[in-house]
């Protein structure tokens, strides 16, 4: 039985004031945001985030986001700051309380504790004239004017500018202390995204065959190589090793179709300016000349041009970076 309601529109309502709510909070940015990450950035201490309910739940994502981006974070539910949790937090830390309307009974109840211990207190609100944000340092203003919710009541559109506005603070820090790629990879090594970034084609080759022919190669020894290696490719190079070129399967088909005997040689049938990669080049970089140039291996050199291996797509599916 189908239902009367339409799905997609209501979803596409939701999205559509989502999308709104975060582009008006964008125009909320003031110097209060300005020197709340300014602040952060020179604090040798910690960013704890506390809140309660689905403000908890955003809190736990923007720690998350901080401490892979290079910002020390701590989560501290508000309920079990005043049940001991309090110990965690440093005169030298900056707390970042969440609270959509910053007026409720636990809010209150922490607020003041917070305060006592002498560390700088961040408002993250929907509404800048509530007792929270009225007893902060700073205020961060993400004020929505409805939920998504028909009810304008579950926590919906709040969360999402909330959310939004924990990302941007997080990507200005980032900014700010120049974290780089490198940088990312020491905190996420596990995982393709983590091989993306500190995987190199040296750890790769080096568990390859190195297939290799000559110019004068008979085309019975260069089908031997090809075979015999499994790479489905073999480099053509000189008496040092030199690169020259490739011959590949397709490369031996097409040659056959167009009537080359075994009488043939390598440089009859090879492609010459073959894709290649250094020794110290990143695993994704090799990925990413495979799929804009259509290819399933290219050939690793040093600096003078000489063949070291071959990356083949087969390895990098196999260690997870696809």
């Amino acid at each position: 039985m189908k239902l009367v309601k339409n799905i997609q529109k209501i979803a596409k309502e939701v999205l559509v004031n989502e999308a709104l709510a975060i582009q008006k909070i964008a125009e909320f940015l003031d110097e209060d945001f300005e020197r709340c990450v300014e602040e952060i950035y020179h604090s040798k201490g910690r960013v704890v985030i506390t809140g309660i309910g689905k403000s908890a739940i955003i809190a736990n994502k923007i720690v998350a986001t901080l401490n892979s981006t290079g910002t020390p974070a701590m989560f501290m539910h508000a309920a079990d700051a005043i049940h001991g949790d309090l110990g965690m937090i440093q005169p030298e830390d900056f707390v970042i309380c969440i609270s959509k309307s910053g007026n409720t009974p636990e809010i209150k109840v922490l607020v003041p504790l917070l305060k006592r211990t002498g560390s700088r207190l961040v408002a993250l609100v929907s509404n800048v004239d509530s007792y929270l944000a009225q007893q902060s340092d700073y205020v961060l203003n993400a004020t929505v004017d409805d939920e998504a919710c028909p009810n304008n009541l579950a926590p919906t559109t709040s969360t999402t500018a909330h959310l939004a506005l924990g990302d941007a603070l997080a990507v200005c820090l980032l900014e700010l202390r120049d974290f780089s790629s490198e940088d990312f990879a020491r905190f996420h090594p596990g995982g393709s995204l983590g091989k993306q970034l500190y995987l190199k084609v040296d750890d790769i080759y080096v568990h390859n065959d190195r297939p290799m022919v000559q110019l004068s190669t008979s085309m019975k020894d260069v089908i031997v190589e090809i075979s015999s290696r499994r790479l489905g490719s073999t480099a053509v190079v000189d008496k040092d090793e030199k690169l020259l070129g490739i011959i590949t399967d397709g490369d031996l088909r097409r040659a056959m179709e167009k009537g080359v005997t075994m009488d043939g040689k390598a440089e009859d049938i090879m492609s010459a300016g073959p894709k290649t990669v250094s020794e110290g080049d990143y695993a994704v970089k090799a990925l990413n000349i495979m799929q804009q140039n259509n290819i399933s291996q290219v050939i690793v050199v040093d600096g003078s041009d000489k063949v070291k291996g071959f990356v083949h797509l087969h390895d990098l599916l196999k260690e997870g970076i696809i």
